[in-house]
């Protein structure tokens, strides 16, 4: 693929985080997810039927100290269970196909999702047992959805790593490469992982709909929940689009990147585990502005890191985005710049590598000389931290519960991956952690 010119970009990169029109919030009346007997009923329904979920406040506390190990073991309880549903549809699909996207899911990445729901749900409620038990089970959903994004992204991309072993498209083709050759065993495992995705898919929606909320909760989180899930599809359409049409405009890069990430892996889990807690619309209005600057600031480092750092420290290959053409935000000032300097010869590596499946490693260094030469790679790095500098000034402003306000707080500065010193930019709040713990699994993000 040959990237065209296109006229609707800057010359260069703005010098301030990009605005980005707002997701509409529904309103949600101030309360918790459920009042005396009801919330009482609720969570011993919960527990029932989803396994090992906080029913006291001791619970709730008990969860902070390893929020990616609770959401596991409730997954371990649903998963077990959809998997048990599975074989009697037939024994060969439960073996190869659903135990595949169960072992996907449980054995996961850092959970950042499931954690941004837990921490929103605990800095809006407290220690409210059914709000948690609720936020646990979102979660989970959470899990599952990035498997289904994560799968399909694998036969997408053509990648043949994911978290440091095979692709589960890969996996499928080369047990059967041997007996069927290897076209025929691509084109099966290809098919095979987008019904695998599917699957989880549809896992995901189970979970949701059978969390018992209160009415008016409840009504929020299906809308929140239909939002992220065409968000998504949107964000993905856009990128598959921008690598046919090589498209080179700032405003479609940034544009998927906020449905991409923006949204999907930050501001709707945050209004997610709000909405389960019966945050107000002011509070929900906060952590959309915060969630969306700091998820822009996570696709913008994900992008960083996929040229700039090696299989080891992401668990994918080094380049994939070069490799496929991907209009991301980064090649996109790149591109700009070299233009607006009149840098043929800049010009000219990214038209000969972007886009080319046999991209070299020498290849891969001329690119990063040219990110590195037009400042590209140093802009982005800015536009980071400002958006990371912005997204905790909004979450500042919030009135939550201090109890979940340090630890949400320090997830989201991971989840930026903003550059050391960079949280001075705005006054902390302290970070309340009267019981000792800290969240687990936040030392890095990445998908």
């Amino acid at each position: 693929m040959r990237p065209t010119h296109a006229k609707d970009h800057p010359a260069t990169a703005p010098s301030h985080p990009v605005a980005v029109a707002k997701a509409p919030v529904p309103s949600l009346a101030r309360g918790p997810v459920a009042d005396g007997d009801a919330g009482h009923g609720a969570t011993e329904a919960w527990t029932a039927a989803g396994g090992p979920l906080p029913t006291g406040s001791a619970e709730v506390r008990q969860v902070d100290a390893d929020v990616p190990g609770a959401v596991g073991r409730v997954l371990d309880h649903v998963l077990a269970e959809r998997l048990h549903r599975a074989r009697p549809a037939d024994p060969l699909f439960a073996e190869e196909l659903a135990e595949r996207v169960t072992r996907f899911t449980l054995k996961g990445g850092k959970r950042t999702r499931a954690q941004l729901v837990w921490w929103a749900a605990r800095a809006c409620a407290g220690r409210d047992p059914a709000s948690a038990a609720a936020a646990l089970r979102i979660g989970g959903a959470l899990e599952l959805l990035q498997t289904c994004a994560l799968v399909h992204d694998d036969v997408m991309d053509r990648a043949v790593l994911r978290r440091g072993r095979p692709a589960l498209h890969t996996d499928l083709a080369d047990r059967h490469a041997g007996r069927v050759g290897a076209e025929r065993a691509e084109r099966f495992g290809q098919s095979a992982a987008v019904l695998a995705g599917d699957l989880a898919l549809a896992w995901a929606d189970d979970l949701v709909v059978e969390t018992p909320l209160a009415p008016t909760a409840g009504a929020v989180v299906r809308r929140l929940w239909s939002d992220l899930r065409t968000e998504m599809v949107a964000g993905q359409y856009l990128d598959v689009r921008g690598q046919i049409t090589a498209a080179r405009s700032l405003a479609r890069a940034l544009r998927a990147a906020c449905l991409k990430s923006a949204l999907y892996s930050v501001e709707r889990p945050l209004t997610l585990g709000a909405a389960v807690a019966g945050a107000d619309e002011a509070t929900l209005r906060r952590l959309c502005d915060a969630g969306r600057c700091v998820g822009l600031a996570f696709q913008l480092r994900d992008d960083l890191d996929d040229v700039f750092r090696g299989p080891r420290e992401t668990g994918k290959a080094c380049g994939g985005d070069i490799r496929e053409g991907k209009p991301t935000y980064l090649v996109a000032v790149a591109r700009a710049r070299a233009e607006a300097a009149g840098d043929g010869a800049a010009l000219a590596v990214l038209e000969r590598w972007l886009g080319d499946a046999a991209l070299t490693e020498r290849g891969l260094d001329e690119v990063r000389d040219v990110l590195i030469a037009t400042g590209a790679r140093a802009t982005v790095e800015t536009t980071i931290d400002r958006l990371a500098a912005r997204g905790l000034g909004h979450f500042d402003s919030a009135r939550l519960d201090p109890e979940g306000t340090g630890p949400l707080r320090d997830l989201l500065l991971a989840t930026a991956g903003a550059r050391p010193g960079q949280d001075a930019a705005v006054r902390p709040r302290p970070a309340h952690d009267p019981g000792g713990t800290r969240p687990r699994g936040t030392e890095g993000t990445g998908r």
